[in-house]
């Protein structure tokens, strides 16, 4: 797969999913009163956001033709 997400995606996907990641942690250890349920939805989330951000690509950017990273949008490789 082509890289389609670019370096300002990237940070938010990193930040996104380390607060989703932290939260879900607080959730399970009690310090955050939210339902037990959204835990590991939000552990779900993190571990895409922060697999999407480390490899570069985004499945649902390639589906819907997304491209955020300038490299593969038409400039020199």
């Amino acid at each position: 797969m082509n890289k389609n997400v670019g370096s300002t995606d990237r940070l938010i996907r990193t930040l996104v999913g380390a607060i989703s990641g932290l939260v879900s942690l607080a959730i399970l250890a009690g310090v955050v009163s939210l339902p037990t349920i959204v835990s590991p939805v939000l552990g779900v989330v993190a571990v895409m956001m922060l697999g999407t951000a480390l490899t570069g690509t985004c499945a649902l950017y390639s589906i819907l033709g997304l491209d955020t990273c300038p490299r593969s949008a038409g400039g020199p490789p």
